[in-house]
């Protein structure tokens, strides 16, 4: 069943870009806890380094890190090769190009977001679960975590909204492949090379409005909620 007042086409960019833009989420979100535990957490030389790393996909230009992308994970490319040798797994121009292009874009707000929750848990807590004979990991499961998790669910919803929109790095990366890779974006930007584009451009640039406005929302009551606050 379509969409009343959506092409085919609109339909499928529609749907590719939210299951990219969940896979890219889902997927870095166990990295993107790891790299902030070590970033709140940690003491370790080259910290510096690693946050700047980190944060690299914000100040570079997204046709940067897609063509990065694509020299590394391309058919050609070193870790490309050898995840198509080893797992059959190709990237380039594929779905999942395009999921892993989205992940790295919305890593650094993901991280971020994560690692203010994590720095605001009472250490406190956490030496005391410690003294207890809890070991670390046990101690950042059974208590960090529960404690910082409204901070990981803003993090996978600020990862899920920069992917519904990410454009440079993944067209650079896995182009516009006509249901395989044409997401919202793409699509959008396909649009405004046709005459008479405008309607359908209003339609998807509306889609992507609410449904990324709807994940921040969906994020900010949740955190509210786990704070016991009421306001508006």
């Amino acid at each position: 069943m379509g969409l009343p007042g959506f092409t085919p086409d609109e339909i499928t960019a529609i749907v590719l870009s939210l299951k990219v833009a969940a896979v890219a989420a889902i997927a870095s979100l166990p990295f993107g806890v790891l790299v902030a535990w070590l970033l709140a957490r940690g003491r370790f030389p080259g910290k510096s380094l690693l946050d700047a790393l980190v944060h690299l996909p914000l100040v570079l230009p997204p046709v940067v890190m897609g063509y990065a992308l694509l020299v590394l994970f391309g058919q050609q490319g070193p870790a490309g090769r050898w995840l198509e040798h080893t797992f059959g797994i190709s990237l380039a121009f594929r779905w999942t190009g395009a999921a892993l292009a989205c992940a790295v874009m919305g890593f650094p707000l993901m991280v971020r977001a994560i690692r203010l929750s994590i720095e605001n848990v009472d250490r406190r807590l956490e030496q005391a679960a410690a003294t207890l004979g809890a070991a670390p990991w046990r101690v950042f499961l059974t208590v960090t975590l529960p404690l910082a998790w409204p901070g990981l669910v803003a993090g996978a919803a600020l990862g899920f909204a920069k992917a519904l929109g990410e454009f440079g790095a993944t067209i650079t990366f896995v182009s516009a492949v006509p249901g395989e890779t044409r997401t919202l974006s793409s699509a959008i930007y396909g649009l405004m090379q046709v005459p008479g584009g405008e309607s359908g451009i209003w339609r998807l640039a509306a889609v992507a409005l609410v449904i990324s406005l709807g994940a921040l929302l969906f994020s900010e009551w949740l955190v509210r909620r786990q704070r016991g606050g009421d306001e508006e």
